[in-house]
């Protein structure tokens, strides 16, 4: 279920699924009732049950939502804001993704762990989504802020036009790569990576390529794919 899965402070603990969990996204085509059962599946497995875990509305964007209050089972089900970024004071917290970087940030605050789950794909990285959630989490009193690069497509792979290559390097120079085959690339991994070593933000983990990884859902691989998923949440 856990390609990784850690606890990364005292009480905090970050992991990325795999393809066991099984797709966690409403949005492809998959039946609903099945997503929501895996969904709270992840959360038992995690111990966080009856407080579930926050997602988004995600679109690409560089748009950050905080979440005030965490939801529990029986309750609603929770709205998913249209967003890229989530932050919260401890709120459980996933984004999904297919082969855009799931990028998850915990920081301490006076009052405890300030977590952040981030949808970096190529857009977001343009747009500076990650210096935004970053942002909002030194807004909400968060300091020693470390992140966890979840797996990703990674610079060998991730194909693109000259032109597109050119573009997104002019505004993130860490981004210009050539695949393994010679033709032009983006490595998002390094971009994102350069953006948090400006932010003074370190990083503690990063995952493989996906669409070099089985294990896990790969857009570029199969455009009919599920979504996995990079979860942060505070113990009990």
């Amino acid at each position: 279920m856990f390609l990784w899965r850690a606890e990364v402070q005292p009480g905090v603990s970050v992991a990325f699924t795999d393809t066991n969990a099984g797709n966690l996204a409403l949005h492809v085509g998959d039946d609903a009732a099945a997503v929501l059962r895996r969904r709270v599946r992840l959360e038992d497995v995690a111990g966080i049950s009856p407080r579930r875990f926050q997602y988004m509305n995600q679109v690409h964007g560089n748009e950050v939502s905080l979440v005030v209050e965490p939801g529990t089972a029986g309750e609603p089900d929770l709205p998913a804001p249209t967003a890229d970024a989530l932050v919260s004071l401890g709120g459980p917290l996933a984004v999904m993704v297919a082969d855009c970087i799931p990028l998850v940030l915990v920081g301490t605050g006076s009052s405890g762990p300030v977590l952040s789950a981030v949808h970096a794909g190529r857009p977001g990285l343009f747009s500076g989504v990650i210096p935004a959630a970053v942002e909002q989490m030194r807004a909400s009193g968060a300091a020693d802020i470390r992140a966890w690069l979840g797996p990703s497509v990674c610079g060998n792979c991730y194909e693109v036009p000259a032109e597109l290559r050119d573009e997104v390097a002019a505004v993130l120079p860490a981004a210009w790569s050539t695949t393994s085959w010679g033709t032009p690339a983006l490595g998002l991994p390094g971009a994102a990576a350069s953006q948090l070593d400006a932010l003074g933000v370190p990083i503690e983990y990063r995952g493989p390529c996906t669409l070099e990884n089985e294990s896990l859902f790969s857009y570029r691989r199969d455009s009919r794919c599920g979504r996995f998923a990079g979860l942060v949440w505070t113990h009990d």
